[in-house]
């Protein structure tokens, strides 16, 4: 007897993606069976009566949003207000003021 591989069959276990997803509300009983799941993505909102695997609105609620990553962000500064902060991107190199200084003695 030959086993085969199934490539996207029916995933063993797991959760659903409703239980890490901003747009869920969930209401929990002590069974398993008394549980209420209610989709806020969708107008008007929807009661999703099983584990969800894949949505096309999911937005998940353990990563933080823009506003949380624009208060940690640093604030770049520079002293001369004609050049850039940051990055900048390599050219070929310049001759500067002090690499002209070989008589040195």
């Amino acid at each position: 007897m030959s086993l085969r591989k199934v490539y996207g069959g029916t995933p063993l276990g797991g959760g659903s993606r409703c239980d890490t997803c901003s747009n869920a509300r969930i209401i929990q009983g002590y069974a398993e069976s008394e549980r209420l799941v209610f989709c806020h993505a969708t107008y008007p909102v929807t009661r999703v009566p099983f584990k969800v695997s894949e949505c096309t609105m999911y937005d998940d609620k353990r990563l933080p949003d823009l506003n949380d990553l624009k208060e940690i962000a640093w604030q770049l500064r520079t002293k001369s207000a004609g050049s850039k902060a940051g990055f900048v991107v390599f050219s070929a190199p310049s001759k500067r003021q002090d690499d002209n200084d070989e008589d040195i003695d």
